[in-house]
């Protein structure tokens, strides 16, 4: 076997959340936010197939991406827009995938519920419920066998939580002690039925229990919790103590796709998780610490606002992808000598 070098080890992030962290997490919230509503604007026009927008879960990607490194991946489910976004992804990128351009970030041949980007070590955006959680175990995987110490946020939801190939990946990932953390966004309803009616085990992270894997639940609607939480699980990881389960509990104020009315819910429990806005709570403790004044805070809105329209523009501006391109990306060739043109 080759031998395989062993990169330095990286700077551990700070703990500490400063004015610069709710700045952070502001921009990163109102940008998903907003591109999400321009979607659901534009769907019919230039946008088809699935939709799945992040509006309400913006605090589990702002949370959860300043307290990772950009080194670490993240893979996900397909309502991946907002995490994508939180990553690097830029909304130019993600608003020119969304319609169908060669400028998008996946070339304009994945769609919504595929974004990706390897400059951003985002790897997706999967269409197959679960399907994801396993490739999660596998980039864990990788990151041991090259020597790293990455560790790779693995997410889905609470449907997914259900599928069979998710206790086949936990118990193989602490059987290897693999440097992942497993987030489930619990949203509640999955494709459209409460997890009380799916199962007896409504506290999802307790799944993780049978495997002696790290587990707890934390809120989600709180970029702090998530940070703190998300934080926590990735030091256990770090260190090489294996998998960490973190069930965190979030709200979509949509519903799951397009094409879901939503009328499982009350507008009484929706406006209960909608008095706890994410983008709101951060904007009020920002106010009431004096990190930032309401005048600076239409000045984000406005950038926010231009950067969208700019994405708009830059999508609609952007070619399709020519038909050479269905059979670019297929495989990767190597270059064995039994290969031919």
């Amino acid at each position: 076997m080759a031998t395989v070098k062993t990169p330095a080890k990286k700077k551990e992030l700070p703990t500490k959340i400063t004015k610069e962290t709710y700045l952070q997490w502001y921009r990163s919230m109102l940008l998903q936010r907003k591109f999400e509503e321009k979607a659901l604007q534009y769907y019919g026009k230039y946008i088809r197939g699935f939709l799945h927008v992040y509006i309400g879960q913006e605090a589990v990607s702002a949370g959860l991406n300043s307290a990772i490194r950009k080194e670490d991946p993240v893979i996900t489910a397909y309502r991946d827009h907002g995490l994508g976004l939180a990553k690097g992804i830029s909304a130019k990128e993600g608003m020119a995938e969304l319609f169908g351009r060669a400028t998008g970030c996946s070339k304009g041949k994945g769609g919504s519920m595929h974004f990706f980007s390897k400059e951003n070590y985002f790897f997706g955006g999967h269409g197959i419920v679960g399907g994801q959680i396993p490739l999660g175990a596998g980039i864990a995987l990788a990151e041991q066998y090259r020597g790293t110490d990455n560790v790779c946020i693995c997410l889905f939801g609470d449907g997914a939580a259900r599928q069979g190939s998710l206790h086949e990946t936990f118990n193989m990932a602490m059987t290897w002690k693999l440097p992942v953390v497993f987030i489930c966004e619990n949203n509640h309803y999955a494709m459209g039925t409460s997890v009380e009616r799916t199962s007896n085990v409504t506290d999802i992270h307790k799944l993780g229990l049978s495997y002696e894997m790290p587990s707890e639940s934390i809120d989600g609607m709180q970029c702090e919790t998530v940070h703190n939480g998300v934080l926590k699980a990735v030091t256990h990881a770090r260190k090489g103590n294996g998998p960490y389960f973190l069930e965190v509990r979030t709200y979509r104020y949509k519903g799951h796709s397009v094409s879901d009315p939503a009328k499982y819910r009350t507008k009484e429990e929706l406006t209960k998780y909608k008095d706890r806005d994410p983008i709101q709570l951060v904007m009020n403790t920002m106010l009431e610490k004096k990190y930032i004044t309401p005048a600076k805070i239409e000045a984000i809105n406005q950038e926010i606002k231009d950067e969208i329209a700019e994405a708009v523009k830059f999508a609609e501006e952007s070619p399709f992808p020519t038909e050479e391109a269905l059979y670019e990306d297929v495989y990767l060739q190597p270059d064995y000598p039994f290969i031919k043109d």
